[in-house]
């Protein structure tokens, strides 16, 4: 795959203190960056973490206002002045 980008002065100034060219220097930065979103290498998580995660979702969930039965524009802007 060929992607045509602008590079910017600062990555320029990065790949030439690093010898490399631009083109060359992105490409290196973006296989770091697949590499590092990579789930290869990770420890699928257990029950008790998923659950945890789950439940600091839900931390102040009993504090969301119930919605009105039709939503209007008076409700939607009723804190506003």
């Amino acid at each position: 795959m060929r992607i045509t980008v602008n590079i910017s002065d600062a990555i320029a100034a990065d790949a030439q203190a690093r010898g490399l060219r631009p083109e060359d220097y992105v490409e290196e930065i973006l296989t770091q960056r697949l590499e590092m979103g990579s789930t290869e290498g990770r420890q699928p998580r257990t029950p008790e973490e998923i659950r945890t995660w789950l439940n600091s979702l839900a931390q102040f969930s009993d504090k969301i206002p119930p919605l009105p039965a039709t939503i209007s524009r008076e409700w939607i802007y009723q804190d506003h002045d």
